[in-house]
This record gives structure tokens, C-alpha cells and sequence, in this order.
């Protein structure tokens, strides 16, 4: 119950990681709103999950979907401006939206670049720059946290868009921290490794490439979504209260280049 009271939007939360950490904040008390792109069903089916929490925890909280393209200026001031209409204030940002295109740089078409860095880079800004103006319209400060990856440090041969939008969120991430310390607002980042998402199913579902990306990695496996929202729970509670500016790498020890 460590963000009872709480009021989370979360983009991109209808699958994988965006789900895990909407259901982690509905867990720990927060209502949640779940920010979804295409209309397939999941975002519906992550707000049914939050409210089920609800009903069998007790908790006096409410969760809903909100569709919004994050690389889109008009669509996000909407979506902020409807979550706060609805919850009254919000308290917390999780830039989660992502995509990514595999190609090698030489052939990547332009189109795919702009995307991706639309989503990944530009989304995150436009969020943000919208959740800190309202932050700082009213008293309490408030939360923006990036997902990231190790990619933000780690290059990734034939996803130059995608590692290039991901160490860009580590530096707006510090950029914004250091912006908005004194005035309340602490801004961080969660850098997953290997995860088990839809995202990732080109290995997670073939047995030799789940097994070569593995060997990888210390700890030997793969890491689930929960993990890495439980990081998300904790950077959005006050026991994160003296951190800011930071990316933690939720990597199973990939940073360590073994």
C-alpha cells in the first residue's frame, strides 16, 4: 500500500512490462489510468485486472483505459488533461510506450526512424513536459519515470533507432532531474534487460535463440515483467524519495558485459 492515494498513469500498458507495472500500482493502492495506441483488447483486459485487485484487496481506488498516440502533441495534452480530470490530480508518470525496427543502418527507411524515435524519445518528452506543467500547478510535487533498457548504454547493432531513443531517455531522464530537484519532482528510469514480453517473442519462443540470448546474462534466465514493475512500485513511492536522476538497470547483471 506504499502509493495508496495515488493517481498513475502508465502509457502503453495494455502488454508486457506497461501491464506488469499498471497491475503493481493498482497492487500497492494506486488508481490507475492505462494509456493504449491500438484498440485490441488489452488495455480493457489490464483494467479488468486492476479493478479485480481492487474488489479482492478492499482498496478505494479506480482504474481506466485512455487512447492516445504518446508521439503526438495534441493527443497527450488530452490524455494528461482526461486522467487528471478524472482522478483530479495525477502523481505519477510511467513513460512506458515503446517500439522498435530491426534493419541495418545503411538500409533503415526514414519512416522507421521517425517512429520509433517518435514514440520512444519524442513520446517520453511530450508526457512529460505535460505531467511536470501540471506537477507544478499544484502542491506535492510529483513522479516521472522512464522504461528504458540496457541499450541506453549497450549498442545494438541494426537498431539505431532503438538505442538511440533509449540513451536519449537517459539523458532527458538526468536532464529533468536536475531541472526540477528543487521543485519537488523526482524523475528516474528503469533499464530493463531481457525480458519475457510480446516485444521479445522472436526468441522467447524458439528454445536455442531463448538459450543463446541467456547465456548472456549472470543470473542465467530471462527476467519476467513483474520484476520490473515491482522497480517501477519502488521508484514511484517515498521510499525512493532521495533518489532522482538515476537509471537502474533491472538486468539479471547484462550490464556487466559478461
Amino acid at each position: 500500500m506504499r502509493l495508496k492515494g495515488k493517481t498513475v498513469l502508465v502509457t502503453g500498458a495494455g502488454t508486457g512490462i506497461g501491464r506488469a507495472t499498471a497491475l503493481r500500482m493498482a497492487q500497492e493502492g494506486a488508481s490507475v489510468a492505462v494509456n493504449y495506441f491500438y484498440d485490441d483488447g488489452t488495455a480493457e483486459e489490464a483494467v479488468a485486472a486492476c479493478q479485480a485487485v481492487y474488489r479482492e484487496s478492499g482498496i478505494s481506488a479506480e482504474a481506466f483505459a485512455i487512447q492516445a498516440d504518446v508521439a503526438e502533441e495534441d493527443q497527450v495534452s488530452a490524455m494528461i488533461a482526461g486522467a487528471v480530470e478524472r482522478f483530479g490530480r495525477l502523481d505519477v508518470l510511467v513513460n512506458n510506450a515503446g517500439i522498435v525496427a530491426e534493419a541495418p543502418s545503411h538500409e533503415v527507411l526514414m519512416a522507421d526512424f521517425d517512429r520509433v524515435i517518435g514514440v520512444n524519445l519524442r513520446g517520453a518528452f511530450l508526457c512529460s513536459r505535460a505531467a511536470i506543467a501540471h506537477f507544478l500547478a499544484r502542491a506535492g510535487g510529483g513522479v516521472v519515470l522512464m522504461n528504458t533498457s540496457v541499450h541506453e548504454i549497450i549498442p545494438k547493432p541494426a537498431y539505431a533507432s532503438y538505442s538511440i531513443s533509449k540513451g536519449g531517455l537517459g539523458s532527458l531522464t538526468r536532464t529533468l532531474a536536475l531541472e526540477y530537484a528543487g521543485r519537488g519532482i523526482r524523475v528516474n528510469a528503469v533499464g530493463p534487460g531481457a525480458i519475457e514480453t510480446p516485444l521479445n517473442n522472436a526468441w522467447t519462443s524458439d528454445p536455442a535463440a531463448r538459450a543463446a540470448v541467456e547465456r548472456h546474462i549472470p543470473l542465467g534466465r530471462a527476467g519476467r515483467p513483474e520484476e520490473i514493475a515491482a522497480v517501477f512500485a519502488f521508484l514511484a513511492s517515498d521510499d525512493a524519495s532521495y533518489i532522482t536522476g538515476q537509471t537502474i538497470f533491472a538486468c539479471g547483471g547484462l550490464t556487466l558485459f559478461e
